[in-house]
Order: structure tokens, then sequence, then C-alpha cells
């Protein structure tokens, strides 16, 4: 069987357009989703850190970030003192904004930006499978 009239379609702009459409798409909701999370796990004080937080997608290098830019948002997530590895390792005495002293070792680590993203890595597997047309197969 000889096929005369074949034509052939090149398609491949179409897909690789499609293609970066889904990355982006997969990469905005794994960000909105890292940050949902983050917000749940945030410990709250006063409310301005967990307020702070958001996500930021670069496509160009296919990344999706998720953070804050509050100063002291190290301290939370990773502890101070003794409780931070290389940390100071002897107590301190500080005096707050009424004159009151205070003598302290440090503040214990509330992770709440690397769970976020590390606990949940079959959630973001789910999201990119799910726009990228993977389904259940």
């Amino acid at each position: 069987m000889i096929l005369k009239d074949l034509k052939i379609t090149d398609n491949s702009d179409l897909v690789g357009a499609e293609l970066r459409m889904a990355v982006a798409r997969a990469l905005e909701r794994c960000g909105m989703a890292a940050e949902s999370f983050a917000v749940e796990l945030c410990p709250v004080d006063t409310g301005n850190l967990r307020g702070s937080i958001t996500h930021r997608v670069d496509t160009g290098k296919q990344e999706a970030w998720v953070g804050t830019n509050v100063e002291y948002a190290p301290y939370v997530e990773l502890g101070t003192g003794i409780y931070y590895p290389g940390g100071r390792p002897t107590p301190w005495s500080y005096q707050d904004a009424d004159g009151k002293w205070h003598r302290t070792s440090g503040q214990e680590p509330q992770p709440f930006i690397k769970p976020a993203v590390a606990d949940h890595t079959q959630t973001y597997r789910s999201i990119i499978k799910d726009e990228m047309g993977g389904g259940d197969n």
C-alpha cells in the first residue's frame, strides 16, 4: 500500500508551548501548596511571620520557592543559642523594653518552611503528574 497524499504536519512548536505552559501551571500549583503548608505550620505570636509567607515561581529555571522576608524567620525555623548547631553554647541575659531582665539559652527551632516542602513530596509529584497529563496510568 502506497500513501501518495500523505501529509506530515510539524506541531513541535505547539507541543513545546503546551509543555512549557503545563510546567508553569504545575510550578504555580506546587508553590501555592507549599505556601499553604508553611502557613499551617508557622508558629503564631503577632501573625506577622505567618502573614509574610509567600511563594515565587521562576519558569525559566523551572523552580518554585516558598519563604518569607521577615528578618527573624531563620531564628524561628532553625532556633538560636544551644539549639542551633554551632550556636552560642552558654546562656545569656538581656533586658527587654520595659527594663525587665531575662536569662535564656536560646530558642528551640520551630520549622515551618522545610517541612512544608520536604514532607509533601507526594503532593507535589501528584500536582506535576496531573498538569503534565499523567493521570493515574
